[in-house]
């Protein structure tokens, strides 16, 4: 099924005419301008993070893989608020952990996760974790997501758990355990640590990351107010087809990436 057609299942009426403007991920005719959109997407994910208040000290990181040097990512500065980030703070970093282009330190975290991720998985483009509330919340209880609401199916048989915590991650081995657990999913529960996303595109990973927060704190919420009724599992796979797509995540990612980029145009010097 081709993106326009995937689309179409998107929108709201059954049979969108075809004079309707529908946005679809961009493409590109050379490499500095798929460059520069994905630093872009990436600072305004970054600003979005900051704005919903995923931020806990240093910790936290978006990567998006450079378009032409691909064993590269570009990844917010350490110890720089996730609200103050423009274009030109990203850094450049190889697959040594070597900052090759930017005036900022990498976290050593951020690199020992994220290229793991990266190689791990060479169609992603963007991975985004971040010690938010209520993803840490879920995560102490060592437990998946269930399928009680429309919005978690996107992540229904789709995310997994790292069953396990050493510390802070600087070694590039627990960075493979992280990628192994991760395997083919969008998503996965770091135990005692957060959540983890991952996208085709930015806009999707970041997306991903911003409705699985939520989804944690419905699931909380829920839990502690009485016995949930679950969507079966026939549902919650038929769902999970609907919402679940790349495409889906890219184009849920819009509306917020243009509230941001109006509010804190800044984002873009």
């Amino acid at each position: 099924m081709s993106d326009t057609e995937i689309a179409g299942k998107i929108a709201t009426t059954p049979v969108p005419r075809k004079d309707l403007f529908f946005r679809l991920p961009p493409t590109f005719d050379n490499v500095a301008d798929e460059r520069r959109h994905r630093k872009e997407r990436l600072t305004a994910a970054l600003r979005l993070f900051g704005k919903f208040g995923f931020e806990e000290g240093v910790a936290g990181h978006i990567t998006a893989r450079d378009p032409e040097l691909t064993d590269h990512f570009w990844v917010n500065p350490f110890g720089m608020s996730f609200k103050h980030i423009r274009v030109s703070d990203l850094i450049l970093v190889n697959h040594k952990g070597e900052v090759v282009e930017g005036r900022h330190p990498v976290n050593e975290a951020a690199f020992a996760i994220h290229s793991q991720v990266h190689q791990a998985r060479p169609e992603v483009v963007s991975a985004a974790h971040s010690h938010s509330v209520h993803g840490r919340a879920i995560s102490t209880l060592g437990v998946l997501l269930e399928p009680i609401t429309q919005d978690v199916c996107a992540f229904y048989r789709d995310h997994s758990l790292f069953d396990d915590y050493t510390g802070v991650v600087t070694d590039l081995e627990e960075g493979k355990r992280i990628a192994a657990a991760l395997g083919g999913n969008k998503a996965v529960i770091l135990r005692n640590h957060g959540l983890l996303t991952v996208g085709t595109t930015v806009d999707a990973a970041a997306w991903w990351f911003i409705t699985m927060e939520r989804s944690c704190q419905v699931q909380l919420l829920a839990k502690a107010a009485g016995t949930v009724v679950p969507i079966s599992p026939d549902n919650a796979a038929r769902t999970h087809e609907q919402i679940g797509s790349e495409i889906a995540g890219w184009f849920n990612y819009q509306p917020l990436y243009d509230q941001i980029t109006r509010e804190q145009g800044d984002l873009f010097d």
